[in-house]
């Protein structure tokens, strides 16, 4: 079974903690796919990437760019594992479905959105019942990762 992780943000935005956490995973040598719900949303991390830091530099790609299939980290709003992803990031309310082949699973959820608690909620109780490994991580003030259950 997929490991799933919960990081509930509560004192940073997504735009600044999913790329650190893109770059840890990459730094463990695996391919990321990070899911989103909005082409939109998913062209504005893009170029977001490009920009976020000056000293840093993720080499990424879209589905609908050139050679999805070779990016190590694709950003997607489709549901299948396009680049041979060893991660997957639900991100803006994706939800997990088929999580076979992928070693970690990690839903991000902004703390100060009901819907996206709500959901966050509704998985944990989906995914615990298909029988996954679950644990929760929230932030602290400091803005690290504490593992809460």
């Amino acid at each position: 079974m997929t490991e799933v992780l919960f990081y509930h943000l509560t004192e940073s935005k997504l735009d600044d903690a999913l790329p650190m956490l893109v770059e840890k995973s990459m730094e463990r040598g695996w391919r990321v796919a990070v899911e989103f719900t909005d082409p939109e949303r998913r062209d504005e991390f893009d170029v977001h990437l490009w920009t976020y830091r000056d000293d840093s530099f993720l080499p990424h790609g879209t589905d609908d760019g050139e050679e999805p299939e070779r990016q190590p980290v694709l950003l997607t709003v489709l549901k299948d594992n396009i680049n041979a992803a060893n991660i997957r990031f639900f991100v803006n309310g994706a939800k997990p479905e088929a999580l076979e082949g992928y070693e970690r699973a990690i839903l991000m959820f902004d703390g100060h959105d009901a819907a996206e608690l709500d959901a966050a909620r509704s998985e944990w109780k989906r995914l615990k019942a298909e029988g996954h490994a679950l644990t929760y991580w929230q932030q602290t003030p400091e803005r690290r990762w504490v593992k809460k259950a």
